[in-house]
């Protein structure tokens, strides 16, 4: 038997991961394909034909979603933890990284330690001295309180930038500051800037991250008016026990959102690791 061409051999490999590669794709869409067409049947034919497309389409489900439950005031709430949760957590994540990067010494190296252990624990051990301590600050069953609970999330920027941040030109900085750049205008003109890449990164995983978050928001969020939205999908259940497709309506409504922000921002996700991976 003649053995295969390379150039065969390289087509044969592109076919097979080719048919791989859609294979997992097609069992990872089921879910999804799933829920957004049982979103548009009655409870009969959901049970008649789960996978099979509706007899009638029917957006009689988001009416009556949206009419018996808070979802515009669940959604804005949502919004308003998200934006500014991410945005906190980006700017003390990029200028703890400046920080560290800019003074190297023996307290930045005890600092960086320090919130490597911290990064590793475990949020569910925390649960309880946080709940103590927004109790105590009155700040259970508030958004705000919510938004200082995912200013821990930090951390996780902070490590990320921070190896970005290594392999930065340092002429550049010293330059600045040779022409009379303060720290903070060095941060603002020049470092966040050179790192764009990474900062959409973070972004994206942090938004992510944040607004499908479901731990927190049921620990800490009691009333109907501050639940976000993943939260509202949770508590739906009891009411939609009986009418499933009106329960796969509002897990859609709250799908949605995150799956538009990842499709628009996927290539910054592929585009921030890699540009990472080069830096260090």
């Amino acid at each position: 038997m003649n053995k295969l061409k390379p150039s065969t051999r390289a087509k044969i490999g592109v076919w097979v991961r080719t048919i791989l590669i859609n294979a997992v794709a097609i069992i990872m869409a089921l879910p999804l394909y799933y829920i957004i067409v049982n979103s548009f049947k009655t409870s009969i034919d959901m049970a008649k034909s789960p996978f099979g497309l509706p007899e009638t389409w029917s957006i009689q489900n988001y009416i009556d979603t949206f009419a018996n439950l808070p979802i515009a005031r669940s959604f804005l709430n949502s919004l308003i933890v998200t934006v500014v949760a991410v945005f906190l957590q980006l700017f003390i994540g990029s200028l703890a990284a400046y920080g560290m990067i800019l003074r190297k010494s023996w307290f930045t190296a005890g600092v960086g330690a320090v919130l490597m252990i911290a990064f590793c624990i475990p949020l569910q051990a925390t649960l309880i001295p946080q709940y103590r301590m927004e109790a105590n600050l009155h700040l259970v069953n508030t958004l705000w309180g919510l938004i200082a609970l995912y200013l821990v999330n930090s951390i996780f920027c902070y490590f990320l930038i921070v190896g970005y941040m290594r392999k930065l030109p340092m002429e550049v900085l010293e330059a600045a500051r040779i022409d009379g750049a303060g720290p903070f205008k060095i941060y603002y003109k020049i470092v966040l800037p050179m790192i764009t890449p990474i900062l959409a990164t973070v972004v994206v995983f942090q938004t992510l991250s944040t607004w499908n978050d479901f731990l927190q928001p049921n620990v800490f969020l009691s009333s109907t008016d501050n639940r976000t939205i993943i939260l509202q999908v949770f508590n739906s259940m009891s009411q939609f026990t009986t009418n499933w497709p009106a329960f796969m309506a509002i897990t859609v409504i709250a799908l949605v959102p995150v799956f538009v922000f990842f499709i628009f921002c996927q290539k910054w996700i592929v585009s921030g690791l890699v540009a990472g991976s080069v830096k260090g």
